[in-house]
């Protein structure tokens, strides 16, 4: 059915010498177009009410434990000042607000010296964030269109569900060699399509994926590879922490997995065909965090921790419901949150929470107190860690 961003779409088939355009393109269409994109014209919706939940969705515990990480962060970088915490995909500022108001509390002089900087390029976002945000000193909030406008800074870098968003490759193996999945116009519908592929980046990537059956299909992401690389460049000093769906390269390439991860969500539903409402639709696709953290640490960021949200939320957890209190409604609140956070069958194994560091010294996190040997849950040999 035509929408506002079909006639654009259109043009660039029309532009196209093949008629056709990269999957990766149509999603980002889709998703952040200025004007009529998913995300940035403000159809995205989070909550019960919307198209899907997240952990901040969930309530205020999810920033209050990540300002106690964080807090422990600033200690073991020797207490800067500024310290600064950068926040991508803040949405409408839900959690920039939670960790703000928990980091008051948790650790004053912290909060004293902390800057909180914001990356979002939409204007209507960014509006909502200031709204949100209001009760905070101006002085301790910036914002930045892009994370190449971002200086250099020391600190923490987080993000919460922004990779799995970022537009990714499709491709298909045919039992001798991979295409790329592209998008045409066929019987007045986007269809798929496969092409030859031309990307010599993507063609790299797929030269290190396991030998795979003939009809498997799968995604690539390399922009969150190139955003990783253009990361640590921005860091001086710090972590950087990111939490989103995905698995090891072993996981996300196993054989069965023959149809991919990419998909569409609406109304906490997903989509039959992700292609048919472009712009009104999440879409989404899993990260590949072994890819991820190979080229962290060929860009000359370090492994701090990788393990999945419930053993970072438990060892979090641990210290901050330390103390046995009395029953309250705000207490009992925050423990269905912290259930809701960890449970294995809801949030606790469906993201993965990579720490990565920078000119710090390599120890302990609290948020990986029980996580497994992160070289042997990523499959990375213990040289290229070095």
């Amino acid at each position: 059915m035509p929408n506002s961003l079909t006639p654009i779409l259109l043009q660039r088939l029309a532009e196209s010498p093949s008629g056709s355009i990269p999957i990766r393109d149509f999603i980002e269409i889709a998703l952040y177009h200025p004007d009529h994109g998913y995300y940035t014209s403000g159809k995205s919706q989070i909550g019960r009410t919307g198209d899907f939940f997240t952990s901040v969705s969930v309530g205020p515990l999810f920033g209050t434990l990540l300002a106690s990480q964080f807090a422990e962060l600033w200690e073991k970088l020797g207490q800067p000042t500024p310290f600064t915490i950068v926040e991508q995909g803040a949405h409408r500022g839900d959690c920039a607000h939670d960790l703000l108001t928990a980091l008051q509390l948790l650790s004053p002089p912290c909060y004293g010296v902390t800057q909180y900087q914001i990356i979002e390029p939409s204007l209507r976002l960014r509006s909502a964030q200031i709204e949100r945000l209001a009760n905070f000193p101006s002085e301790k909030l910036r914002w930045f269109s892009s994370l190449e406008a971002l200086p250099a800074f020391t600190g923490v870098h987080f993000s919460n569900e922004l990779l799995d968003a970022f537009p990714v490759h499709s491709v298909v193996f045919n039992g001798d060699e991979w295409s790329e999945i592209h998008i045409k116009l066929d019987q007045e519908k986007f269809q798929q399509t496969e092409r030859p592929i031309i990307n010599q980046k993507l063609r790299s990537i797929l030269q290190t994926l396991p030998k795979l059956p003939a009809g498997y299909q799968t995604e690539v992401n390399l922009a969150a590879l190139s955003w990783i690389e253009l990361l640590e460049t921005k860091l001086t000093r710090g972590f950087v922490f990111i939490i989103d769906y995905g698995f090891s390269r072993a996981e996300y390439y196993r054989p069965e997995r023959t149809s991919g991860t990419l998909t569409g969500y609406a109304n906490h539903r997903r989509v039959a065909d992700l292609l048919a409402h472009p712009g009104e639709v999440d879409i989404t696709a899993h990260l590949d965090f072994t890819s991820l953290a190979e080229h962290a640490l060929a860009a000359g960021l370090q492994i701090a921790g990788f393990t999945d949200q419930h053993h970072f939320i438990v060892a979090l957890g641990a210290s901050y419901f330390r103390e046995p209190l009395p029953s309250t409604p705000e207490k009992d609140r925050e423990l269905r949150a912290f259930k809701t956070l960890m449970h294995p069958q809801i949030m606790g194994q469906k993201f993965q929470v990579l720490a990565l560091h920078k000119q710090v010294s390599p120890t302990p996190l609290a948020g990986f107190t029980f996580a497994r040997d992160f070289l042997i849950t990523l499959g990375i040999s213990s040289k290229s860690s070095d």
